[in-house]
């Protein structure tokens, strides 16, 4: 398999020269496998650029799988130019809200409406199949399969685990690992607490032993502790957790938007220093716009 990061950040796009290094798109990952598959992970405003490549290729068939609907994950979705090419296939997974039971064909739709964009999306050009998806599938796509899991967020958000014959590759999205909102005292605590690690371990047990973990790192342990319920992880939670399922290497994703490059090396630094990496660890990395990986 093939992956290529086009797009790191969270929240909004963040142009401008102390982002150049890092990049300051949203969120967008492709994936190829060697029998010319083509998977996107989120339709942040890294497609954009992704789409101006594939229009200058033989790619006619591409796979996006969103992992949520938040705005960072589909905000470039609008601008993807093979939705204006006629002869493309796009099939669309993404997850139903079972709340207010809209689809993720509903949510597209809607992000198109005359009211927020000139082009509806039952105008444009290619052909549009979509499938709701929800924890636990299994979809399979030439030489590879996407299984699903569903990871804590304020929204629903499936993460997707991409194998190959031997390769592994998984996207979180954005993900919180849960913390017990009851003090030890509390009658409560027990209870939630065996709930919490019981989910934990599911969570490590479907990212066990993968070759590529691209997992939401978004604050320091310090920004957390105003954060919570936020949504999303901390690199030292994602440093614990890879090494709890022996992933070998290690991506951390959804840059918070405020963070210049500079900054952005000096928390990676200083989250490898106070958990003491060595050499037994996964090979950890900051994700960063253009990066290639072959596995």
């Amino acid at each position: 398999m093939y992956c290529k990061i086009w797009g790191v950040r969270g929240s909004l796009p963040v142009p401008g020269a102390s982002t150049l290094r890092y990049g300051g798109n949203t969120t967008c990952i492709e994936v190829n496998g060697h029998d010319d598959e083509c998977i996107i992970l989120d339709a942040g405003t890294g497609i954009f650029p992704l789409g101006q490549h594939l229009v200058r290729t033989e790619i006619k068939k591409i796979h996006l799988f969103i992992t949520h609907t938040h705005w960072d994950h589909i905000q470039g979705f609008t601008m993807f130019q093979p939705l204006f090419s006629d002869d493309v296939e796009i099939h669309i997974y993404g997850p139903k809200d079972p709340t207010s039971g809209l689809t993720i064909k509903d949510h597209l739709t809607n992000q198109m409406d005359r009211h927020f964009f000139p082009v509806q999306l039952q105008n444009v050009a290619a052909r549009l199949i979509f499938e709701d998806v929800s924890g636990g599938d299994r979809i399979q796509i030439n030489s590879l399969i996407v299984k699903t899991f569903e990871f804590n967020h304020t929204a629903i958000n499936i993460g997707y685990r991409i194998d190959s014959e031997n390769r592994s590759i998984i996207f979180t999205g954005d993900h919180e690992w849960k913390l017990n909102p009851h003090s030890s005292d509390d009658p409560r605590f027990s209870n939630m607490e065996q709930s919490m690690r019981a989910i934990r371990q599911e969570t490590i047990n479907f990212i066990k032993g993968v070759d590529l973990l691209i997992i939401d790192s978004a604050y320091t342990e310090e920004e957390y502790l105003t954060r919570h319920g936020w949504g999303h992880g901390t690199l030292d939670s994602s440093i614990t957790a890879a090494r709890e399922a022996c992933a070998k290497q290690v991506l951390f994703t959804h840059h918070d938007p405020s963070r210049t490059d500079d900054e952005l090396d000096k928390v990676f630094r200083e989250s490898l220093e106070r958990n003491a990496i060595n050499s037994k660890d996964p090979e950890f990395a900051l994700a960063k716009e253009g990066m290639e990986i072959k596995l």
